[in-house]
């Protein structure tokens, strides 16, 4: 899939979603869909539906958008080095597709210590059994 012409999101994705997956944009805090969702389930990518974190993994870090401490698969994500808006930072981004996910920071709860902010755009969310 991460040979799939942008044309081809362009007509996949809602302009939203093409912002952000495609685009590296972010959501607004405090807005995304799945920030205080509770439900068990499976968090997918919404570009090409690739199981991404798992609700059991999910915590309130209070920073307005989706917090995992750990992915359902390492091998799923693919970290980038953005130094965008005079930062650096760790952006992660769907090993499927290569759509723009969210970032990673080194202050999320234990054992993992590590906190993926995530834009709730850039899943869908199927509800039941956690394990793929």
């Amino acid at each position: 899939m991460k040979n799939k012409p942008e044309s081809y999101w362009r007509e996949k994705l809602t302009p939203e979603q093409f912002n952000i997956l495609r685009e590296a944009g972010t959501e607004r805090p405090f807005t995304g869909e799945y920030c205080d969702t509770e439900a068990t389930g499976v968090y997918r990518c919404a570009a090409c539906n690739a199981p991404i974190f798992e609700s059991g993994a999910k915590f309130h870090s209070g920073c307005g958008w989706p917090s995992f401490s750990a992915p359902h698969d390492p091998d799923g994500l693919d970290e980038v080095e953005d130094l965008s808006f005079g930062r650096r930072r760790t952006e992660i981004r769907c090993a499927n597709c290569d759509s723009h996910l969210g970032h990673v920071f080194n202050d999320g709860p234990p054992p993992t210590g590590l906190r993926y902010c995530i834009n709730s755009v850039a899943m869908t969310f199927e509800e039941g059994d956690a394990e793929e």
